[in-house]
């Protein structure tokens, strides 16, 4: 019972996010912005369907239940939550699951941005590997981290190469780390 509603929740907040996404590309198109990295993105996609296939299907049919460490994943779990909120309140109608850059715009330097380069993408990493270990699916948590780290390395470095292309991100971001505060 629990899986399922927490199962539920994730998927509603996931589909609540691809409105709010899909919102702020047409806010960002009808501005001059445009997407790159349409090749992946669908990769992308697939992975995330993908995750939320297997972590159901190896939750049900081997009928996994919390471990007794289930406290440990599920605080980072709240905390990866507290950063999207952070994140996609900082970024604003810039904030998007695709790659969308408006030209000449100046990038975000605020809130989790102050303090490394892909707060978002940290939260995806923290929440591929928590989500399942809240219930002991570690085939999921093992295979979806190194797929999602794989795609990784195509996502940032397309998405930092079309940013410092089109704005100030070089700028703004060449002495911040990636995904741990800090500099480089």
């Amino acid at each position: 019972m629990w899986f399922n509603l927490f199962f539920l929740f994730v998927i509603i907040q996931r589909v609540a996010e691809l409105f709010l996404a899909r919102r702020n590309e047409m806010k960002m198109r009808a501005k001059g912005a445009i997407e790159v990295g349409r090749a992946h993105y669908k990769w992308i996609v697939m992975l995330h369907i993908a995750f939320f296939l297997s972590l159901w299907f190896e939750v049900t049919v081997f009928h996994r239940t919390p471990p007794g460490w289930w406290p440990i994943p599920f605080t980072l779990y709240i905390i990866a939550q507290m950063l999207r909120v952070w994140t996609i309140s900082s970024l604003g109608p810039y904030w998007n699951t695709k790659i969308i850059i408006l030209p000449g715009a100046s990038v975000i330097a605020k809130g989790p941005y102050l303090y490394l380069r892909h707060p978002n993408y940290l939260v995806v990493c923290i929440e591929i590997i928590v989500i399942p270990l809240l219930f002991q699916a570690y085939f999921t948590a093992i295979l979806f981290t190194v797929l999602n780290a794989y795609l990784l390395t195509i996502r940032i470095p397309e998405e930092e190469r079309a940013l410092e292309g089109a704005t100030n991100y070089k700028y703004q971001f060449s002495k911040k780390r990636r995904f741990l505060p800090g500099s480089e």
